[in-house]
């Protein structure tokens, strides 16, 4: 059975466009995972995807895990509550374009619903512009949260590119 989505391509082009999402408080904090932990990246995805139909990287072995994070433009940030963790953001940096997809983005479901999306958004965007890149961009489909295309838009991201597909 197919279903058609629609994808949205975002971008931002400068840190002025960036209207920022507030931290909750100082019980947050967001780090860099390194050393890489395959593990955390996986966890996030299977438990944030599962109701986002993100099933590519479910087959992958550990071996394709690692390979893939152990690259260097390759950077996974963790949100933790205390020292709980609460979402994830996945960068991947296009050096020769000077610009920074946000390949994954996502906050645990026990935590959603909090303004957490907002914060983490506009800390991954400005962790981006810190590598003086010209352009941060993602995509987001029907699939996703109900809140993600408007939490993109309201820090300040334009749609460039929609597509409908049919998975």
């Amino acid at each position: 059975m197919t279903q058609e989505v629609k994808r949205n391509y975002l971008e931002i082009n400068s840190i002025e466009d960036l209207k920022e999402g507030k931290k909750p408080s100082d019980d947050y904090s967001i780090s860099l995972i390194d050393p890489i932990d395959f593990q955390l990246n996986k966890f996030f995805y299977k438990n944030i995807g599962k109701n986002h139909k993100w099933i590519d990287r479910l087959i992958w072995s550990e071996e394709k895990w690692i390979g893939y994070l152990s690259d260097n433009k390759v950077k996974t940030y963790v949100l933790k509550y205390k020292n709980d963790l609460v979402g994830f953001f996945e960068l991947i940096f296009h050096k020769d374009e000077r610009e920074v997809e946000i390949a994954y983005f996502g906050i645990l479901e026990e935590y959603q619903n909090k303004k957490l999306g907002s914060y983490l958004l506009s800390e991954a965007i400005k962790k981006c512009f810190e590598f003086k890149i010209k352009r941060v961009w993602l995509h987001t489909c029907s699939l996703d949260h109900k809140h993600a295309l408007n939490n993109y838009i309201s820090r300040g991201m334009k749609i460039f590119k929609s597509e409908k597909i049919n998975l």
